[in-house]
């Protein structure tokens, strides 16, 4: 079964794309401007690139979880049948969940107290700091939402046939009739 792309998946794309190419952007013109016009040179392009670039990878990390692309058990999932399989994958959904929502609580901690501190970058940018911290409950949320939504389908909608790891299942197998 082919997942097909929500207005969520292509909104993340599309988000990431964007602070991707907005990253490649900010280096290219402090390379140029230090070499070209020293005078010139942006000295904040680091930092930004590195709040782009951690931004972007707290919300593609949501996308890893859609595509069985983010932290599972793999080498055990495809040592075990499909039924086993089902319930190895809600309970790593389960410990998934806690871990995401442990991100989203302690994230927005910080993020929280950073603002209340008004707490800012060390350079001459002197930029807020909550803004880059509120990238960890917001990656967090976004990931324990496709979690939520992953073990939904494992509980409730589970198809051998299109979920099971490295599987075909028996009544599908060549030349079996359904049986072994």
């Amino acid at each position: 079964m082919k997942r097909r792309d929500t207005v969520w998946d292509r909104a993340e794309r599309t988000v990431v794309g964007l602070l991707g190419l907005l990253a490649m952007v900010v280096g290219i013109v402090q390379v140029i401007g230090r070499y070209l016009t020293p005078a010139h040179a942006i000295s904040w392009a680091e930092e930004v690139i590195v709040y782009l670039v951690v931004w972007g990878v707290m919300i593609i990390s949501s996308q890893l979880v859609r595509t069985d692309g983010h932290v599972r058990p793999d080498l055990v999932l495809r040592a075990v049948g499909p039924r086993a399989q089902r319930w190895l994958e809600m309970f790593n959904c389960l410990v998934a969940l806690v871990f995401c929502l442990g991100m989203v609580w302690y994230g927005w901690q910080i993020a929280a107290g950073s603002y209340g501190m008004d707490e800012r970058s060390s350079t001459d940018l002197g930029f807020p700091m909550w803004i880059y911290y509120a990238a960890l409950p917001t990656g967090g949320l976004l990931m324990a939402v496709r979690y939520v939504i992953r073990f939904w389908r494992y509980a409730f909608h589970y198809d051998p046939a299109s979920m099971a790891v490295g599987h075909i299942p028996e009544q599908e197998m060549p030349g079996t009739g359904g049986r072994h």
